[in-house]
């Protein structure tokens, strides 16, 4: 009969499960006064969609995201007009509110765009597929060593002058690979694929490596999250491999609106997150970008990465429950839902109360009709009334002096 191995045991017999998430080991990457990687928290980041040449509404956007939380903010630079536009966007946030992290994103030919944006931005932000145009021709069928050398020397004198600028200045670059937008060369030697994606990254780095500069972020992004996933786990395996140590900007590009957006993002984003890999993300929605932050934070908080709010723990309802468990979720929700760092259990019997909820700080229990027990941790600190559990809970954070008012 087969027979499965066993997992690795204690001397007590009991297999061994590790619940916490080991995080690469990534070099830190300075973006202003933001550092991507090195063990610091995993940064959130979000792009505005104003116009960059509209100053006045582009600084309003900027401080948008900033205020709730997004810390590092993307802008886009088309042309060498939005490039010179970020230096009166820079400084009007100076003067208007404060210095945020910014970092420009440039895309076809971007070679003097980069430079001149370069001197305003804390990251330049470029697409390996786009940075140089390879004009497709419509009859090949390959590509010889010798045209994909002579590109790759072309991407060479194309990068040198901004990696050196960036180097000199002690600014950082993100190398930005999207799979919708592989260069042509690429695609005719990996395939359009996740090895193309890392390859096409492995290109650039080595071009920077080569003049000293490694203050470098990686992104791999896909609209599809099984390539995206695939991508970035190759990525890593081929860094260990090289012994490079970049950290990664995670997303899923273009996953869209509502509910289906956020679940997508979630499961491209949290597996990578889960494996330890990824140390700065983007939820790119199709909405405003102040509705991808709330996600962003959401999916930190609940593999344990990052404390932003309160984490509530509810049972799902059954025929055994006390009280309209939604209901009082939401009272309790809104009464709490300032705080930082709390972990509040509702729960709707004794059956799934002190066991279920044996992590949080705080427990609302219905143990029988009519009445609320609360505790704190595992013990149980008193039974009030039902219509006032919510009152009762608020006066036992403030007894343990963890309560503060809301603004």
């Amino acid at each position: 009969m087969q027979t499965l191995p066993n997992p690795t045991k204690t001397a007590s017999s009991q297999p061994i499960f590790d619940t916490s998430i080991k995080r690469r080991k990534t070099r830190p990457v300075k973006v202003g006064s933001i550092t991507i990687g090195g063990g610091n928290p995993v940064v959130v980041q979000s792009m505005i969609n104003e116009d960059t040449l509209d100053i006045d509404g582009s600084v309003a956007g900027i401080r948008r995201l900033h205020e709730i939380g997004c810390e590092i903010v993307r802008v886009t630079v088309p042309s060498m007009a939005h490039a010179k536009a970020l230096a009166e966007i820079k400084q009007k946030l100076q003067e208007t509110y404060q210095t945020v992290p910014l970092v420009a994103d440039v895309h076809h030919n971007g070679m003097k765009i980069a430079l001149e944006v370069a001197k305003h931005v804390d990251k330049v932000r470029i697409n390996p597929g786009l940075y140089v145009f390879e004009k497709p021709k419509a009859d090949r069928t390959e590509y010889t060593d010798a045209e994909f050398a002579e590109i790759g020397e072309k991407i060479r004198e194309t990068l040198e002058p901004l990696v050196i600028s960036l180097r000199d200045q002690g600014k950082a670059l993100r190398i930005g690979v999207n799979h919708g937008s592989l260069a042509e060369r690429m695609l005719f030697t990996y395939g359009d694929t996740p090895e193309g994606m890392v390859e096409s990254a492995l290109e650039f780095i080595k071009i920077c490596e080569s003049l000293d500069f490694r203050n470098i972020v990686i992104s791999l992004k896909a609209s599809r999250a099984p390539v995206m996933v695939a991508a970035y786990r190759l990525m890593a395996y081929r860094m260990d491999e090289l012994g490079m140590d970049y950290p990664l900007h995670l997303g899923v590009t273009e996953a869209g609106d509502g509910e289906y957006g956020r679940i997508k993002s979630t499961a491209g984003i949290a597996p990578l997150l889960a494996d330890g890999i990824g140390d700065t993300i983007r939820v790119s929605l199709t909405e405003a970008p102040e509705k991808e932050i709330p996600v962003c934070y959401s999916i930190l908080q609940a593999l344990g990465l990052r404390k932003t709010m309160v984490e509530y723990v509810a049972c799902p309802s059954c025929g055994r429950t006390l009280f309209n468990l939604e209901d009082v979720l939401h009272k309790v929700r809104e009464a709490t839902k300032h705080l930082t760092g709390l972990d509040i259990a509702v729960m709707g019997c004794i059956v799934n109360g002190p066991g279920e909820m044996a992590d949080a700080d705080y427990g609302y229990v219905g143990k029988q009709p009519g009445y609320i027990s609360l505790y704190r941790g595992r013990d149980e600190i008193k039974k009030v009334p039902e219509s006032q559990g919510v009152a009762e809970l608020i006066d036992l954070i403030k007894s343990d002096d963890r309560w503060v008012e809301p603004e």
